[in-house]
């Protein structure tokens, strides 16, 4: 059994203000445990890479810009192969499962974990978990091995199968347990991380030998800390074909509107990087950025000015924006997994414009287009395979050094480690107070829809930062104020 003490984070501060947010290992709870020289020391691919081994106090900053006179901040430990492993070969019996909703580049990182624990760690019983979490306790599993896995990275989907919800702690354990299972790959978005984080903490409750590992995804790109998430490139790439053809109705009718709804449940980060590489669009609309329809300002009176001035026009909109100005009535519940189910804000929104140009009798010819699911069902681009690549290596040579209750991440293009309770602290939200904001609204001349007295007031609530910049996260909160005309 593990102490009360054991559960509290792992904090180690150094000079200068350097302070370490580490991640569990399996000796924190398992002191005796031996060690093994690292097989990829005796593999010659491996063994003329110099310095391939990552030094053991190798760490990377949280922050990367500073000021010469501040603290050296929060570091992660960096990710990478290490000289001494805790698990032998033959020893090992992982399994690899996918949660949630599907995401460009999942069959990638399945394939890249099943290479890396055979090519470089000569691991044979790999299984794959069918049907999310529960099918650690309701379905059967799926053998996998390099050779069923060749080409599963040219397919969208899972080959594993996905399922929201599922998740009892009690009843996975026992399976991981009853199986031998002793490294757990879990792939999915701050929900299912936060799902594995409990099943860590029940495994180092009972004492297990067992790797805990999170690999993030999400569409939205809205967990912390990370640089992104995979299949979001992939996804900011394929918006583009729908408001390409947005774009193309939009110039060939008479005040056409090309209107696109994109995913972007509380995070607007694809619509506003669609539009940014699009530069066809003239209005981005996100859940940070409130918005109103009528009177001075609003967008009904953007919108009529802009086909005045240009005779068409494309808008994107994030599924999760403008849900406020929805009905009451028309409130929604949550899914399996605990999330809001959104109203349709798209097709609402698109009749609300029809209506208005209607009831002041001007012509206008609006093309709804929603490709969300052929967005998320696509397999990932090569920015994104190389990317899934990264994080599944990193994820399994974590796993044979001993590291558990993690999730690999990037953090400023650096592979690291990060604990459970960071990705799940919060979630990661486009901040309009920032620059990559600004840079969208120069770049569509839209307006912020917030007057001044608004944006001065939002300021006045929003803490001074020297480090206002959109390469970066900061931690400033994003505007959720109701702004009504």
């Amino acid at each position: 059994m593990s102490s009360p003490k054991s559960n509290k984070p792992k904090i180690v501060n150094g000079p200068g203000g350097y302070i370490l947010q580490d991640v569990p290992h399996l000796i924190d709870y398992l002191p005796d445990l031996p060690t093994y020289p690292n097989p990829l020391q005796d593999n010659p691919a491996y063994s003329v890479v110099k310095q391939y081994f990552v030094d053991a106090d190798d760490s990377v900053p949280e922050k990367i810009v500073v000021h010469k006179d501040g603290p050296r901040g929060i570091h992660f430990r960096r990710a990478g192969p290490r000289q001494k492993v805790y698990f032998e070969s033959d020893e090992v019996h992982a399994c690899i499962v996918t949660c949630g909703g599907l995401c460009p580049g999942l069959n990638t990182v399945i394939r890249e974990v099943v290479s890396s624990l055979s090519y470089m760690y000569g691991v044979k019983r790999i299984l794959g978990i069918d049907g999310g979490y529960r099918g650690f306790y309701a379905k059967n599993t799926i053998p996998l091995n390099s050779k069923v896995v060749n080409d599963i990275h040219k397919r969208g989907g899972t080959i594993l199968g996905t399922s929201r919800g599922g998740h009892d702690t009690t009843k996975i354990v026992d399976s991981i347990q009853d199986r031998g299972i002793n490294q757990v790959y879990i792939i999915g978005g701050d929900g299912t991380q936060r799902g594995a984080s409990v099943i860590f903490e029940e495994i180092r409750r009972r004492g297990l030998k067992v790797a805990v590992v999170g690999i993030p995804k999400t569409i939205d790109n809205d967990i912390p800390v990370i640089d992104k998430s995979f299949g979001f490139d992939t996804a900011v790439e394929e918006a583009q074909r729908a408001i390409n053809a947005a774009h193309v109705e939009a110039e060939s009718n008479e005040n056409g509107i090309g209107f696109v709804k994109l995913m972007g449940r509380y995070s607007g980060f694809i619509a506003m990087y669609a539009t940014l590489a699009s530069r066809d669009v003239d209005c981005c609309l996100i859940p940070e950025s409130p918005f109103y329809l009528e009177g001075e300002g609003g967008l009904f009176e953007f919108v009529e000015k802009r086909l005045k001035e240009n005779g068409h026009m494309v808008i994107v909109l994030a599924e999760g924006a403008g849900q406020e100005l929805m009905s009451k009535s028309m409130e929604s519940n949550t899914d399996a997994s605990g999330n809001k189910l959104l109203k349709d804000v798209g097709l609402w929104l698109a009749q609300c414009i029809k209506d208005h140009f209607k009831k002041n009798k001007m012509v206008m010819n609006l093309k709804y287009i929603d490709p969300t699911y052929m967005i998320r069902a696509v397999p990932s681009n090569a920015s994104d395979n190389v990317y899934c690549t990264l994080l599944a290596q990193s994820a399994v040579h974590g796993a044979m050094a001993g590291y558990t209750g993690y999730t690999s991440g990037l953090v400023h293009g650096r592979q690291t480690y990060i604990p459970f309770y960071r990705i799940t602290e919060k979630q990661n939200n486009v901040v309009i107070t920032d620059r990559m904001w600004a840079r969208l609204l120069s770049s569509t001349n839209q307006p912020s829809f917030l007057g001044p007295k608004d944006v001065t007031e939002e300021k006045k609530e929003m803490p001074e930062t020297p480090l206002l910049d959109g390469d970066g996260p900061v931690d400033i909160p994003p505007v959720t104020k109701e702004i009504t005309k």
